[in-house]
């Protein structure tokens, strides 16, 4: 015979006798009542729960309902079952359409606040630099006002310029003696590739150059907004400059001060202190996307192009726009600007194939060189001053005698080859070109000497050491690679 509770008439899991009424209970029932009443539910009788006495028994099997144990009575049970399911399916159901729903809006909420954080930063920052002046620890200073070229200034350029012109008539034509020559620069091969100078996220340096008095510090700028100062012969970065808000497409180093520019399609040109890590000054020269960036030869004065088809002339000392020019005719965007090495005349490409040249005194365009198709990516003045190197999106390099104003050699490059990067070394003895691949021609002759098709990216910057003692590179693949013996 089975035990039953007094109090629920069922057989009970943990059963226990009061000895005052001798009763069986549920010892989780009788506990309940005592705690509540103090007495024997039977009789009344005070009660405490170190009076009750556990029943020691086998595991008590409940036996089952008279109505459970019928065929309908089974399948009436399964059928309850199954529909208490289905509720608690349809249930969650709704719980998690309703979740659903307000995820949704929870992340709407959060972009919309982003968004607005985003404007917010972007208006404190344009108010930062627009009021404040530069100065030791200070924002950069932004200047957009056009000063004008007073005579001061012009007088300033003639001088430049005749000092140089002076300093190449003594040079002659005679080479360094330094200069690597032509047979060993063929023996060039890779000797050094850095990869880790600009994001990953967004991969690609766009932009190369070295600084005139120590050619072992590397300047570069990248599709990650930033500009890099690396120093070759310690291997390692600088400076990493950030403030643009777009890719950097232009960059330069100061020959005498620890300065660097750059150029951006924000429109923007920033001037950087390389010691101090910071954007010293911001020039608003232009209404659309900077193309291209020069500094003068008196290292007081930046050139700069652009979409909005103006082309700038601009104090870095001060930070302002001297003038700004257009070419009313044209109606053109220009993509690319390079100072003549005397620094009274400089060149503009254009994106509809015209090279510009320009009178910076008169500021008047006095010549121009047409034969491109396609807009013209990169132009280099050769160190005497007599040549002119372009290149274009019509896989050509053109060479252009400044004295006779005419294409004395035209260089067909591979099908589709894209030309990126021109430049001359500092002795006007080589030419190197970066695009789809490297190459260096020897000037007079026009061979090539050599050709690097180490990069796995399209080549965006090329540069020689001092007297050509090493070669340096950037592509989209945002390694930086140098060349040597």
């Amino acid at each position: 015979m089975a035990l039953v509770c007094a109090i629920s008439n069922e057989v009970p899991e943990h059963p226990c006798v009061s000895p005052v009424s001798n009763q069986v209970f549920e010892r989780r029932l009788i506990e309940k009542y005592i705690a509540e009443n103090g007495t024997d539910p039977m009789n009344g009788q005070p009660l405490s729960e170190e009076q009750l006495v556990d029943i020691k028994v086998a595991h008590p099997i409940r036996p089952k309902a008279p109505s459970a144990t019928s065929i309908p009575a089974i399948l009436k049970s399964l059928q309850d079952e199954w529909d208490a399911v289905m509720l608690h399916s349809f249930t969650l159901r709704q719980q998690l359409q309703t979740t659903r729903q307000e995820l949704s809006h929870a992340l709407y909420q959060h972009d919309a606040a982003c968004r607005v954080i985003a404007r917010l930063t972007k208006e404190v920052t344009a108010a930062r630099e627009g009021g404040s002046t530069a100065g030791a620890g200070g924002e950069p200073m932004e200047i957009s006002e056009q000063v004008g070229m007073t005579p001061e200034i012009i007088q300033k350029l003639q001088d430049k310029a005749t000092i140089l012109t002076t300093e190449r008539k003594k040079r002659g034509k005679t080479v360094p003696e330094d200069l690597v020559r032509a047979e060993d620069l063929g023996k060039y091969r890779q000797v050094a590739s850095h990869a880790g100078l600009h994001s990953a996220s967004v991969p690609g340096i766009l932009s190369l150059d070295l600084c005139p008095s120590d050619t072992n510090k590397v300047l570069t700028g990248g599709a990650d907004k930033n500009v890099v100062v690396f120093d070759k012969n310690e291997e390692q970065i600088v400076a990493t400059l950030k403030g643009h808000t777009k890719k950097v497409t232009s960059v330069i180093y100061h020959p005498s001060q620890s300065v660097v520019f750059s150029a951006s399609p924000d429109t923007t040109i920033r001037v950087w202190s390389v010691t101090g890590g910071n954007c010293v000054q911001v020039v608003r020269a232009h209404e659309g996307g900077v193309t291209g960036l020069s500094l003068h030869a008196t290292g007081d004065y930046l050139l700069s192009s652009s979409e909005d088809q103006y082309w700038a002339f601009s104090d870095i000392q001060t930070g302002r726009v001297l003038t700004k020019v257009t070419d009313e005719s044209a109606g053109c965007a220009l993509t690319c600007a390079q100072f003549h090495p005397d620094g009274l005349i400089f060149g503009t490409g254009t994106a509809d194939s015209q090279i510009k040249i320009w009178d910076l005194k008169e500021r008047t365009n006095v010549a121009n060189f047409p034969g491109h198709s396609g807009p013209v990516t990169s132009i280099a003045f050769s160190e005497n001053g007599y040549y002119l190197a372009t290149g274009a999106q019509d896989s050509s390099l053109k060479l252009w005698d400044l004295r006779k104003l005419k294409n004395f050699k035209t260089i067909t490059l591979d099908n589709n080859y894209e030309v990126k990067s021109l430049v001359f070394d500092q002795s006007g003895t080589y030419l190197a070109v970066g695009g789809s691949d490297i190459r260096v021609y020897i000037c007079k002759q026009w061979s090539e000497v050599l050709n690097f098709t180490d990069h796995t990216g399209l080549v965006t910057g090329v540069a020689f050491g001092e007297n050509a003692r090493f070669l340096t590179s950037t592509a989209m693949d945002r390694s930086l690679k140098f060349y040597s013996l």
